[in-house]
């Protein structure tokens, strides 16, 4: 089985895959404390399905580069939900499941009407659980992943402290005049680029256990805000090169293998906190 695992970890595909999907993970975890403290979990998923619709509008209308079109529309939305989810007449849970519904409805739609491949349903099932594709990434395509999860990282240790602020008590960051508008812009941003990226690894329906499963499992173990944010990161690192190489191993799905092995640490942080909180009472 090791030399099984070796022969893959040669292949320079598996090892661009080990790359972006590295990247993907500590910035979805970065970013996922943020969303479950702001009561945001399930951005993910709705974002997802946004990036599922312009993906299949980018296609319908012949974009080569389809990017250029899905990262836009996915920061729009990604914006309208953090900005206006809080204070408009629809509400943010609300709003996020009419956007996701609604992408995903007519993303599918698109796809029967102006579909020129012979296996629709094959298609359709890779894009939302994720399939080998992060296996077939081009050089530029690697690059891009680089470079953007860079800024990502950059932007949030950057941004730190307001993003702290913002988080944990919105109404005093604008009491004392800090910008917070211009901080939900940002976070949206962020959060759109590593959805965006994020397809290609575990598909549109799975996106958002790569934020939840991370930052809930470091919350049953630590309580500052630091101490939450650094194991999430780390623990999704660890998730997430775990179910790759089982999917190497075993031949599984890369999506679901990567949530069902962040569904497993979840459980054993979660055990973990209650021994702990056992013994120390």
């Amino acid at each position: 089985m090791l030399d099984k695992l070796w022969m893959y970890l040669q292949l320079p595909m598996v090892q661009r895959a080990l790359i972006v999907s590295v990247l993907i993970a500590f910035c979805s975890a970065l970013l996922g404390v943020t969303l479950v403290l702001k009561r945001y979990s399930y951005i993910g998923d709705g974002l997802s399905h946004v990036a599922f619709g312009a993906m299949s509008v980018a296609a319908v209308v012949g974009l080569t580069n389809e990017m250029l079109l899905i990262l836009p529309v996915t920061i729009i939305c990604a914006i309208l939900l953090l900005r206006t989810g809080q204070n408009a007449k629809i509400k943010g849970d609300a709003l996020i499941a009419m956007i996701s519904v609604g992408a995903l409805a007519l993303g599918y739609l698109l796809m029967n009407l102006f579909s020129t491949s012979s296996n629709l349903s094959g298609d359709v099932c890779t894009t939302l659980f994720g399939s080998t594709s992060i296996l077939t990434l081009s050089n530029e395509e690697v690059w891009l992943c680089v470079i953007l999860s860079i800024l990502v990282f950059i932007g949030f240790l950057f941004f730190y402290n307001k993003i702290f602020c913002v988080t944990f008590d919105e109404q005093f960051s604008r009491a004392i005049g800090m910008k917070v508008e211009l901080y939900h812009f940002l976070i949206a941003v962020m959060i759109a680029v590593i959805i965006v990226l994020a397809m290609n690894l575990v598909g549109s329906l799975l996106i958002s256990a790569l934020v939840i499963f991370p930052a809930l499992s470091s919350m049953r173990l630590f309580k500052s805000f630091r101490s939450v944010t650094i194991f999430a990161s780390v623990l999704s690192l660890i998730c997430t090169l775990a179910g790759i190489v089982l999917s190497l191993l075993y031949s599984t799905p890369v999506g679901s293998t990567i949530v069902t092995v962040d569904a497993a640490g979840f459980l054993i942080c979660f055990f973990a906190g209650k021994i702990r909180g056992d013994v120390s009472t």
